[in-house]
């Protein structure tokens, strides 16, 4: 998996907030909200056929009235990932992307096996066997490392039995019949993204957002210069050094550590709702070894959260299908910022340790978080498999499109492997990479070193 911590557009209905303190874990407090917009890349398989990847996460603000408000997020450098603090949130996050995997390679075997073609393996992980079982012909397997999945074909095995004419195997099946095994991987994910959704709808409902001026101050930590300082959980600041904070959004929060980063060891003054008084504390943050300025609070969006719900099955789908169209334009809107502007963002990638580290901070808040980190990974995995890159699921139907463009003559055999190949080695060798960076990136790994 590759993940992209950047500035989009957000689209969730939480984010992940991040502690001015260098060293702080992403902290829980109610009804916060979370702020954390990424895209992330998911190289599922080693298997040439048919790979599961990526996704993309955001913040999406909601008011009562029905007006929809995006606001950009900023990009987080590093991981103060608190989730790993929690065993049961990082087996809950781990389980959904599980599942996610599970639900792709299940739409490709089922448009395939449906259709009689002959399906080799059906697997869940990639790496060595850790067990296995045989039906019907297909050796269904759970290997080592649960970050992705795959479904094989003969088509290309040497110790098949299966004669290379017979025309259940995959290529020799009409193109239509083949766009449709290829796609229904997509598909499988379009439609788990839906259900995810209208079960939040009919369980737990919706999370509604009303933006107040100011950033949030919900937690102090003991012995903070914000804490010496006079410093209380619950304030909120309404304007830094002389400039008034009086409009919504998260990049007020971005605009206070801008300014509270810049200013180690100098007085930055603060003003200050504390219930119904104004108050001016002068706070002097203290000396990361980065020579950053902190305070040792979280700040978060001044939001009140509450839920709406539906009153009937027909008003369950209309709000479950803006809710899924909300999602789905946003994941585009940034996937779109991704490629536009790719040698900004290609540093902020990060892999699958970082998307694991993120749904278990999810899971740790509430069960709203947990249900969109899994729609946003589902929609994510459809839209990115759809590209038309070798590896991808959009890079097979390149291939058989231009097939059917030439009239049903196939590329040379070796050219279409080479073409599959290099790109399936390609994601493999970077996703190890990020793998290694993203363990090193994490604060208790950094601790120990």
């Amino acid at each position: 998996m590759i993940m992209n911590l950047l500035s989009s557009p957000s689209s969730s209905s939480f984010s992940l907030i991040r502690l001015i303190n260098s060293k702080s874990p992403i902290s829980e407090f109610p009804l916060k909200p979370k702020s954390l917009s990424s895209s992330i890349h998911c190289p599922f398989s080693s298997h040439p056929n048919f790979h599961s990847t990526n996704q993309f996460f955001y913040d999406k603000i909601r008011y009562p009235d029905g007006k929809r408000k995006n606001f950009r997020t900023w990009a987080l450098s590093g991981f103060d990932i608190g989730g790993f603090e929690s065993a049961q949130s990082v087996l809950e996050a781990a389980a959904v992307l599980t599942a996610i995997i599970v639900v792709h390679e299940s739409g490709h075997f089922l448009a395939a096996y449906l259709q009689g073609i002959h399906v080799s393996k059906f697997a869940v992980g990639f790496g060595p066997i850790l067990a296995k079982f045989n039906s019907n012909n297909v050796e269904y397997s759970v290997r080592a490392f649960p970050l992705g999945g795959f479904v094989g074909f003969p088509d290309n095995d040497p110790d098949s039995d299966i004669p290379v004419d017979d025309e259940n195997l995959l290529k020799n099946r009409p193109v239509f019949d083949r766009i449709l095994v290829v796609s229904a991987g997509v598909i499988a994910n379009i439609v788990f993204a839906y259900v995810i959704i209208f079960v939040q709808v009919l369980s737990v409902g919706l999370p509604v957002q009303e933006a107040f001026p100011g950033v949030l101050v919900p937690e102090v930590r003991p012995f903070s210069a914000a804490s010496r300082d006079g410093m209380l959980p619950g304030d909120v600041i309404l304007g830094v050094n002389g400039i008034d904070l009086l409009k919504t959004g998260p990049n007020l929060v971005s605009e206070v550590v801008d300014v509270i980063k810049k200013n180690p060891k100098r007085n930055v003054l603060l003003k200050v709702g504390r219930g119904q008084q104004d108050l001016e504390i002068s706070v002097t943050p203290d000396e990361n070894l980065d020579g950053t300025g902190r305070i040792g609070v979280q700040l978060s969006p001044n939001v009140k959260i509450s839920k709406v719900r539906p009153t009937n099955l027909i008003e369950a789908f209309k709000y479950s299908g803006r809710e899924f169209w909300g999602l789905s334009s946003n994941v585009l809107d940034s996937l779109k910022q991704t490629f536009l502007n790719f040698s900004q963002s290609a540093s902020k990638v990060s892999g699958p340790v970082a998307i694991i580290a993120v749904g278990a901070e999810v899971a740790k808040s509430n069960i709203d978080g947990l249900y969109q980190f899994a729609a946003i990974l589902n929609i994510n995995l459809a839209v990115i498999n759809l590209l038309p890159l070798p590896a991808l699921d959009g890079g097979t139907l390149a291939l058989i499109l231009i097939e059917a463009a030439r009239g049903g003559r196939k590329l040379p055999l070796e050219l279409e492997q080479g073409i599959m190949s290099s790109g399936i080695m390609f994601v493999i060798i970077l996703g190890l990479f990020l793998i290694i960076r993203d363990t090193l990136n994490l604060d208790f790994i950094k601790d120990l070193l």
